[in-house]
């Protein structure tokens, strides 16, 4: 059951990305890291729908994350990159390339791998202290300095930035999702005394806004990468380190696990550059007028009089430099 709902979770992530990538890149540039953005999207329906899919995904994590450790549910949300590639084919019937194959196999072999060599079990969230939390703050300020740096730029670049520092926050989000779901377990009263909950819900509304100006700044293929490669790593180094989660540690089992890292980044790159989302943000991408032209210099047209005049006078001058002559 774990496993099915980490998967469902993937599929509704991968679809709410989608549909959020599609309502965002029509805001306008000026809501750029504004909570008035969110304003603006709630009125578009297709983003309702983007939103609603996410929290499907969301509950559907929540569940799978009281169950199971952090570094366990983590590499399976990775998947959402696949159903995203999924459904933008769907929708463009845009046939599959060798590169975007290659890169779902290595995501899928690097998820795979992790989860057998690593082997994640015994994790404690309420074994959680302060001092464990600062790997937390950590990550919140890699996370600002994405944002500080994204300012500076435009493009591609400030949607990967910022995509990446809306990835952290999402792993962050995971790791508090898995706290409060140990806090309230057994008694729904801890939904509103214990400092979990609150957490999740002011750092899944920053992870938000984050993701929404990404989407805005760029296509799927400049933002979409950086969140799924983000995520999961902020969220295992937070499971083992905060809640103590274990993973294999013999030397053979630690290479193993370093290299499904490096293959499960290096799919996302692969799928997440793909062509189809290069065409799918192009399709998205909101139709901006061209600046007005501006006027033609109005040439000095003489009124068919005067032209007559001008004529008659020229004309006379001539006869009368030739009867001088």
């Amino acid at each position: 059951m774990i496993y099915a709902f980490g998967v469902a979770a993937a599929l509704c992530l991968g679809l709410g990305f989608v549909l959020q990538q599609h309502a965002a890149q029509t805001a306008p540039p000026k809501d750029f890291l504004r909570f008035r953005l969110l304003l603006d999207l709630i009125r578009k329906p297709i983003w309702l729908a983007g939103i609603a899919a996410m929290v499907a995904g969301q509950v559907l994590s929540a569940t799978a994350l009281a169950k199971a450790d952090v570094s366990l549910v983590e590499p399976m949300l990775t998947a959402n990159l696949l159903f995203a590639l999924a459904i933008a084919r769907w929708l463009y019937r845009n046939p599959f390339s060798y590169r975007e194959w290659g890169g779902a196999l290595l995501l899928i072999l690097g998820v795979t791998t992790f989860m057998l060599a690593g082997d994640p079990r015994n994790g404690n969230p309420a074994s959680d202290s302060l001092p464990r939390w600062a790997v937390a703050l950590a990550f919140t300020a890699l996370c600002f300095v994405c944002v500080r740096a994204a300012r500076q730029h435009e493009g591609a670049l400030r949607a990967m930035l910022l995509a990446t520092g809306a990835g952290l926050l999402f792993g962050l989000q995971d790791a508090l999702t898995r706290r409060a779901a140990n806090a309230i377990h057994g008694s729904l009263a801890n939904l509103f005394v214990h400092w979990a909950p609150y957490a999740v819900l002011a750092v899944g509304i920053v992870a938000l806004l984050l993701a929404q100006s990404a989407f805005e700044a760029g296509t799927l293929r400049a933002s979409l990468p950086a969140i799924t490669a983000a995520e999961p790593v902020a969220g295992i180094v937070i499971g083992v380190v905060v809640f103590q989660e274990h993973l294999r540690i013999e030397p053979i089992y630690i290479a193993l696990e370093v290299i499904a890292l490096l293959i499960m980044v290096a799919g996302v790159l692969l799928v997440g550059t793909s062509n189809t989302f290069h065409v799918l943000g192009n399709r998205h991408a909101p139709h901006r007028p061209h600046p007005p032209a501006r006027p033609a210099p109005i040439a000095h047209r003489s009124r068919p009089l005067e032209t007559a005049t001008a004529r008659a006078a020229l004309s006379a001058r001539q006869r009368f430099s030739v009867r001088a002559r």
